[in-house]
This record gives structure tokens, C-alpha cells and sequence, in this order.
């Protein structure tokens, strides 16, 4: 794979990066070091003999016989940058294989008064799946909470959350030609958070985002206990299909519908230079990228190169786009709808759905299997960021972005405008917490990798994402400046836990969490101060909840 689809792939799998976090503790001192974590694999242990379940092959630490297990198992997508996570590692990593051993880490974690992170992806933008700002914590990691049961008669399937999007993929296509689920596009990337964080994918334009699939789900509450969506009410029900889930008690599992697909659809990937009037396309996208027929969703990656031909820097626009049809139908459809693109048939290539997935993750003509493998196949240091656009963005302001892309290494940074409209938006904003649905035309993904470590390497290119964040703020939604959840960013604000305040503070909430839901917030600390109003589950963005009386009615 060269550098170029590294980038991308890459991008791809952050932006459609796993929200599956969640942090838990009670009592005031929770800063306390325990020695080498064993106070909690006492606990733990005991916990787990208690209910019969066997303690081998579930409990990690730095130092056990399994410590080769435990570096491998906090091997993340993304390399934290040393100015803006911190260097802690969890003193225990917890992989439970049902979901009953995972009441015994609640249970241990009120006792001992440490941290959960609740991990089963490992691609959050800011690592909150591995690493916290308090300290001493664990992880529990439910890579082995995988199952998936498909009813074909009805079309819906049960997702255990500890299940990858690769593996909820494979499973669809070894049932059927035509069965599919609507999310995101990098096969590594964890069910829980995804999904209930939004999940948006290649088919979004022609069936929304995943969450607005999810018909049930099972979560473990402060108490331990499993609820459905019949048990735990339909308020906490709405705030887990886009609030982030783990704010609110730890999803095991979703019940999804499943959408029918054609048995042929038609790919592209276009990609034009600066040389070759690549403003002018992109400029000219943004009026119909969001109005075109449902069944197509062009996607935008800008990068900045060096060419081939003149052997200077240019920028490219690469048209990566999914037809759920025939290119014959494709054709015309283009030809009326952009015809500035100059596509022809021999661009096209026709495929099942499922190949489809290979082609937009970067693994073409692979067999299927490769899906199920959720080891990232690279690490790397990386920042990302989101915006909104209402109105298309000018010629100069596009001319803007193509310089701050030349100013780092070649490759290395990218900008993704990925298209709204169509079913998105025939769901009503109040449906669930997710609120970016009419008035969108795109999404903006900003996404920065590098390879070297140190805080001062770190620091140059976190200071060059935030200037190209500051000087797109012209361009973008405003009152507030919102941003997509599954593309966590601590820039726009953090919970502040310290002194012993477990709580948090709902104004400092406020300030990110109108960025991610809009109005919606208010109602998630409703559903919040009810069903945890001790702020148990808990991390750097989590929803807090209200200190004053529960204005929440059922």
C-alpha cells in the first residue's frame, strides 16, 4: 500500500473511530496508587471465583506472566502525543467474555474507588478508550463480547459491542448477496462506540447513519444491572443512539435492522490535480453533493503532493464515491449532475456490496477473512478535528485551505468533505441526540498524522491543526460551531475532575457538548442526572450530570 492510500486509510479509520468510552469511580480520593493494581486483581479475583468464572486468560498487568499480552493489547490505532495525553497506562487490562464478569469490575471499582475505561476498538481520536487523566484506572476491554445473531426473516441482527465493523460485515456477507448494515468504513473500527456515537458510512446519504438503525440494546447500568430498551425506558433508549452510550452505563449490545442492497453497485475513485482544475471541481461539488439521487455519495479527500511531472508540491482532490446501482445508470446521472468531472465508464468498476467494503478500506481483491482482523495495521501519532458546512465555501476560501496543506509533509495531512442530505435528513433532529441533519451540505474531517515521537515534534503539528481550524471558522456553522462526536476532540473543552470533585462541572460541559448536540444537551444531562447521578461513568467529555435537582419527568 503506498503512502497515499496509508494517509487515507488511516483517516478513514479514525474518522469512523470508536466512541466506545466510558470511566467510572466513587468517592472523593480517587488519586490514590495502588501497587501495581493489585488491590483490584484481589478484588477482582475474588469477584470472579465467586460466580464461578475462571480468572485465566481475562486479567492483565504490566508485570504478570501475560505482559506481552497486555503491551499487545493497548497497541492503539493512534499514538498519543506526549503534550496531550498522559503517559499512565491502566493497571490492569480486564477482557471478560460475558457480560456478568463485567458487574464484578463495577463492583471493584466502587470498592477501590478506580477508574473504568471501557475499550473495544481502540481508535478514539483522543485514546479515552486506554488512557485518563486520573489516575490509577483499568481497562476493560470487550474484544470478546463478539457475538452476532442475524433473524434474515425480519432483516435485524443482535451486535455484541466488542464486535468490529469488519466482523459485522464478513458475518452479513456470508448470509447474503444482498444484506448490509449502514456504517462507517474502516473494518478495525469497535461496534459500541460507533454505533452509538452516529456511524456514518458510505451509504448514509441513501440510509442515514447507523444509529438511527438501532431498534433494542442492552446496557449494564451503575448498579450492575442488564436493562433493555423495554426496562431502561426510552429516554436513556434515546440518549445511546448518538449521546455516546457510555456516559450513561456500558452498552453490550445493539439490536440493529438491516437494509437490502443491490447485488451490483458501481465504485469510482477520481482523482484530479490542482493543474487540473481541481478548485474549480471541488467549489462546483459542494452545490450538488448533497442534492444528487440518494443511491450516490461522492466523498472529498484533499492532500497536498508532490508531482510527478513538475516535481513541486500541488494539491489533489480525490473523488472516492459509492453508486448503489449499475454504471449504467450511473452514467447518465453524472453526466447531467456533474459532467465538470469528466468521469467515463472505463473510471467504473462494478462489484457486489461486500467488495465494496474491500475497495473503500484499501484492501481490494482480498479474501473476505481479512475483515475479521481488528489489529490496526499501522500506528501512528494523529490529531483530527470537524466542522459543519451550511454554505458552499468559496473559491479563495478553498485556495486558503490548499496552502495550510502545503505547509506540512507531503501526504501526511488531509481534508475530508463527506456529503449530507438524503435520508439523513428524514429523520427529525430530535429523534436522537445526533443534531446535524438538515441544512448540512458536507462534513469537514481534519486529519494529521506523523511519525517521529516527542512533545516537540507534537506540538508543531497540533499548532498547525488548530490554525487551519481557526481560519475556517469564516467558513463554517456558527452559534454554535458544531462537531461530530465520533471525531472527539479535547480542543473544544474538558471535564475538569480535580480537588476530588467527581461531579464535574456542567458549564464546562456545556462549552463542547453544544458543539457535539446542539440543543440536545440539555436533555442528555436530564437522562444523565437520572440514571447516574453520582457521575459514576465518567471521562474528559462525558456528559455530566445537573447539580442542581433533577428537573428530568419520565
Amino acid at each position: 500500500m503506498g503512502s497515499s492510500n496509508n494517509i487515507i486509510l488511516i483517516f478513514l479509520c479514525f474518522s469512523n473511530l470508536l466512541r466506545f468510552i466510558a470511566s467510572s469511580s466513587s468517592g472523593d480520593d480517587h488519586n490514590i496508587k495502588y501497587n501495581e493494581g493489585g488491590d483490584f486483581v484481589e478484588c477482582l479475583t475474588v469477584q470472579l471465583e465467586s460466580s464461578n468464572s475462571a480468572t485465566d486468560d481475562v486479567i492483565y498487568t504490566p508485570n504478570n506472566a501475560s505482559s506481552s499480552s497486555y503491551a499487545s493489547l493497548l497497541i492503539a490505532q493512534n499514538l498519543r502525543p506526549g503534550s496531550t495525553s498522559p503517559n499512565n497506562k491502566p493497571l490492569i487490562i480486564f477482557t471478560p467474555f460475558y457480560d456478568y464478569q463485567i458487574q464484578s469490575a463495577i463492583y471493584c471499582s466502587k470498592k477501590l474507588r478506580i477508574q473504568i475505561r471501557v475499550r473495544s476498538g481502540g481508535h478514539d481520536y483522543e485514546g479515552l478508550s486506554h488512557t485518563s487523566r486520573d489516575n490509577p484506572f483499568v481497562v476493560v476491554d470487550l474484544r470478546n463480547l463478539r457475538q452476532i445473531s442475524i433473524d434474515a426473516e425480519n432483516k435485524t441482527a443482535w451486535v455484541e459491542v466488542g464486535a468490529t465493523l469488519g466482523q459485522l460485515y464478513h458475518t452479513l456477507a456470508q448470509r447474503s448477496g444482498t444484506f448490509a448494515f449502514t456504517a462507517g468504513v474502516c473494518p478495525t473500527v469497535g461496534i459500541g462506540g460507533h454505533l452509538s456515537g452516529g456511524g456514518y458510512g458510505m451509504m448514509s446519504r441513501r440510509h442515514s447513519i447507523a444509529a438511527d438503525h438501532i431498534t433494542d440494546a442492552r446496557i449494564m447500568n451503575v448498579d450492575g444491572e442488564i436493562l433493555d430498551r423495554r426496562s431502561m425506558g426510552e429516554d436513556l433508549f434515546w440518549a445511546i443512539r448518538g449521546g455516546g452510550g457510555t456516559s450513561f452505563g456500558i452498552v453490550i449490545a445493539f439490536k440493529v435492522n438491516l437494509i437490502t442492497v443491490p447485488e451490483t453497485v458501481t465504485v469510482f475513485n477520481v482523482t484530479k490535480t490542482y493543474e487540473q482544475n481541481a478548485t474549480q471541481l471541488v467549489h462546483r461539488w459542494q452545490y450538488i453533493a448533497d442534492k444528487v439521487d440518494d443511491n450516490l455519495l461522492m466523498r472529498v479527500f484533499l492532500r497536498s503532493v508532490r508531482s510527478l511531472t513538475t516535481g513541486k508540491r500541488t494539491v489533489i482532490a480525490s473523488f472516492t464515491t459509492l453508486y448503489l446501482g449499475g454504471v449504467e445508470d450511473l452514467m447518465p446521472l453524472m453526466k447531467e449532475k456533474f459532467p465538470e468531472l469528466g468521469l467515463v465508464e472505463k473510471d467504473c468498476t462494478e462489484m457486489s456490496w461486500i467488495q465494496s467494503v474491500l475497495f473503500f478500506a484499501y484492501i481490494p481483491n482480498q479474501p473476505l477473512d481479512v475483515l475479521l482482523n481488528r489489529t490496526p495495521p499501522f500506528t501512528v501519532y494523529f490529531k483530527g478535528k470537524s466542522d459543519y458546512v451550511t454554505e458552499p465555501i468559496p473559491v479563495d476560501g478553498l485556495i486558503g485551505i490548499w496552502r495550510f496543506l502545503h505547509e506540512e509533509d507531503e501526504n501526511m495531512a488531509e481534508i475530508q468533505f463527506s456529503p449530507y442530505g438524503g435520508a439523513i435528513n428524514s429523520f427529525s433532529e430530535s429523534e436522537t441526540p445526533f443534531p446535524h441533519r438538515t441544512g448540512n451540505i458536507f462534513m469537514i474531517d481534519y486529519g494529521l498524522s506523523w511519525d517521529s515521537p516527542g512533545i516537540e515534534e507534537a506540538e508543531k503539528h497540533l499548532i498547525w491543526m488548530r490554525r487551519i481550524y481557526g481560519y475556517m471558522a469564516a467558513y463554517v456553522s456558527k452559534s454554535p460551531r458544531a462537531a461530530y462526536f465520533n471525531y472527539r476532540d479535547l480542543d473544544l473543552g474538558v471535564n475538569n475532575y480535580s480537588s476530588g470533585n467527581v461531579i464535574g462541572s456542567y458549564d464546562e460541559a456545556k462549552v463542547w457538548g453544544m458543539k457535539y448536540f446542539k440543543n440536545k444537551f440539555e436533555r442528555l444531562v436530564r437522562v444523565k442526572t437520572k440514571v447516574d447521578p453520582s457521575n459514576f461513568f465518567r471521562n474528559e467529555q462525558s456528559i455530566p450530570p445537573s447539580p442542581l435537582p433533577p428537573l428530568y419527568s419520565s
